[in-house]
């Protein structure tokens, strides 16, 4: 998806350069360890040589299988046999400056193992390399006791252990965005889910009603039926036109940028809004027998002063509760929709307040029950609305309404609260 493409184009770009940088290196490593050679001692230039070789075939070929281990034991064999097998001194300046940079080598791959290798390839080898660059400076001079060489290999190690440190936390920061991206993911397939489900739900109930309106009426009023097949017809082309224009809108970073892959669509799908809240009521109204009322600002300058965010809560709020009635309370005579933008001294900040009423439903229905809970694993219903509303600052509450509740005669009433700034 668009939100990973620079993350992986800076990847591949660290791939092609790592590698080239590190061949060059290497090539310069092999003749400097030759001219090393004569004046430091063999002894000591060769595993300087192998430890930076080694180091740098780490760097750049990290992601191969068994390069890591193998790579890393025939550094710690020539290290080893260099401490133990190794010559007094030749030039004690040049001896000590190989050693030195056999140090670092072996650093940089305590470092690079403890950040690639697996858990216990890096427990293991980092110990034997630690060790080993630790003890490296015993071959230009012995202390005359074995508590003070123990004493600085012990400094030395802490070195070692830096090392480690390092490579530790740079995979662990890499563990973290790999978890984090993980999540990302799999929030944004939930949310691609949930928005499909709810606006889909929405015009599949309505398909539902009017095929059940035209088996009733189908036998004594066959005149009837074609323009109920009609409407299912409209109403299936907007549930396929919400599950296109959400697939979309995934495709960009806010919902609000081109669904196109260069940006150059003529006409972009943006995230639902106030204005789609009339299209929302009058579907309904069209769908069922109940008398429906909306009390909106339909004016394009108080619609435009609406975040969208906001604006897109208030919508799917109103969609997920028409939905609920329509499935739990169809026979409710009266519905009103009421979204207006309210403040005062109870409350000083603008707010956006969404309500959605619906009268006692005939026929002892449940007059919505517990419209908000669904029976299907797969749905958000005003469980996700209420937190959605939360993140925004807001509030979103649903409950039972009317003079005679003790009797069952009762309505439903979903109301949202959100703050505008």
């Amino acid at each position: 998806m668009g939100t990973n493409t620079g993350p992986r184009a800076r990847g591949r770009l660290r791939e092609r350069v790592v590698g080239p940088v590190c061949a060059v290196l290497a090539l310069c490593v092999v003749p400097a360890g030759l001219l090393a050679g004569p004046s430091a001692g063999w002894r000591a230039a060769l595993p300087m040589t192998v430890a930076v070789l080694g180091a740098l075939a780490v760097a750049s070929l990290h992601t191969r299988d068994r390069i890591i281990p193998v790579v890393a034991c025939a550094v710690a064999v020539s290290s080893a046999l260099g401490t133990l097998f190794g010559d007094p001194p030749t030039l004690e300046a040049a001896t000590g400056v190989a050693t030195l940079v056999e140090i670092t080598g072996l650093l940089l791959l305590v470092c690079l193992v403890a950040r690639y290798a697996g858990t216990r390839q890096a427990v293991a080898l980092c110990t034997v390399l630690g060790a080993l660059a630790s003890t490296a400076l015993l071959r230009l001079q012995l202390p005359p006791t074995v508590l003070e060489a123990a004493a600085q290999s012990s400094f030395f190690a802490l070195g070692a252990i830096a090392a480690a440190a390092t490579g530790g936390g740079l995979r662990t920061l890499e563990t973290r965005r790999v978890r984090a991206v993980h999540e990302a993911r799999r929030s944004q397939r939930l949310q691609l889910a949930g928005d499909l489900h709810d606006f889909v739900a929405h015009d599949i109930s309505g398909i539902v009603v009017l095929a059940q309106a035209a088996q009733v009426i189908g036998a004594d009023r066959p005149e009837e039926v074609l323009p109920l097949l009609q409407q299912i017809e409209a109403s299936g082309l907007q549930a396929l036109g919400s599950m296109d224009r959400t697939v979309h809108m995934l495709r960009s970073s806010d919902g609000t940028a081109p669904a196109g892959r260069d940006g150059t669509d003529a006409s972009p799908p943006v995230a639902y809004g106030l204005e789609d809240i009339v299209d929302a009521v009058d579907r309904f109204r069209t769908a069922g027998r109940a008398e429906v009322r909306l009390d909106m600002d339909r004016s394009p300058e108080r619609i435009g002063r609406i975040p969208r965010e906001v604006a897109s809560t208030a919508h799917r709020v109103v969609v997920e509760a028409l939905t609920n009635i329509r499935r739990h309370a169809a026979t409710a005579p009266w519905v009103t929709v009421s979204v207006s933008v309210t403040s005062g001294p109870e409350r000083p900040r603008p707010v956006l307040t969404v309500s959605v009423t619906n009268g006692p439903p005939l026929g002892g229905e449940t007059a919505g029950g517990r419209l908000g809970d669904r029976e299907r694993p797969g749905a958000t219903g005003l469980t996700g609305l209420t937190e959605r509303a939360r993140v925004l600052g807001g509030t979103l509450e649903s409950g039972v309404h009317g003079e005679h509740k003790e009797r069952g005669e009762h309505g439903w009433r979903v109301t949202a609260v959100l703050p505008l700034d």
